[in-house]
Formats: C-alpha cells, structure tokens, sequence
C-alpha cells in the first residue's frame, strides 16, 4: 500500500497545523517548512478545506487554521478522503482481469486493505503530534527557534 503525495501532503499540513495552534500558518510558511511545492499544497489545502479540515481566511492577518481540536481528526478517515483510489489491484475497480471470478488475491487483498485502514482509525492528529517529540518536531519545523546561550525567545507553540 502506498499513499499518494497528495495525502502525505495533506497530513503533514494538518500535523504543522497542530503544532502551530495558537496562530494562522501561511501555504509558503507550510510549504517552506517541509520543502514542498507551493503549486501542490494550494490544492491540497483547498480540498482540506473543502473537508471542513482547515478554515482559511484571506487578506492581512489570514492565513490557515485547523477547523477541528486534533482529537477530533481521524488520520484513516484523512487518508480515505484524500486518496481518490484505494483499489490496490485492478479486479477492485474495473474486474477486467480474466481469473477474477475464480480468484482468491482479491479477497486477500481486500482484507489487508481493510486491516491497514482499521489501524489508521484507531489514530487521531492528536496522537501524532503527542509527546514525546512534540517539541522536537516543531523545532524540525521551524515553529520553535533553536535558542542560542544568551536568548531569550518566547514560545510559538
């Protein structure tokens, strides 16, 4: 199973959202923090919004903000509306293979489908921006300055 870049992108937006709570986060600001391309995070973000994911506002002082606490996002549910195929094989969306009638993989692969997404429900924003790391992430990030010996740098987070 792989997952496009489209809902790895829209999972890391969401995680930095998380991380970054107290304040609105601009596409650049996103899209600098994780080296991705502006063009594709502009649709990412849009479908997240139209999810009621995110809320955006334009103009001074707008920018993105998670429309839901992080307790509240369902990682499979993300995964599931971001990803427009989940058909892992063709028999899954077309059945045009010739053993599909007498074929056991589909049925195989259904089930580790469903197993793979079962495990992404059991997770929320929440438990991937938890501590441990939590910090060391939003350093990663950019969202908390690497204070130097004689600074004194208010938290963002």
């Amino acid at each position: 199973m792989r997952l496009t870049l489209y809902t790895d992108y829209a999972l890391r937006t969401l995680i930095y959202l998380g991380l970054n709570e107290l304040r609105r986060a601009t596409i650049a600001e996103i899209s600098n923090a994780y080296g991705i391309s502006e063009n594709h995070l502009v649709k990412v973000v849009h479908h997240l919004g139209r999810l009621d994911l995110v809320t955006t506002s334009r103009g001074r002082g707008g920018g993105l903000r998670l429309a839901l606490a992080p307790d509240q996002v369902n990682v499979g549910q993300v995964v599931r509306s971001m990803e427009d195929d989940l058909s892992l094989v063709e028999c899954f969306s077309s059945g045009n293979c010739v053993i599909t009638p007498t074929c056991h993989l589909r049925g195989v692969l259904g089930e580790a489908l469903a197993a793979f997404l079962a495990v992404l429900d059991r997770y929320t924003l929440a438990d991937l921006i938890s501590p441990p790391g939590k910090t060391e992430m939003a350093k990663l990030l950019g969202l908390l300055p690497s204070p130097g010996p004689d600074t004194q740098i208010p938290r963002r987070l």
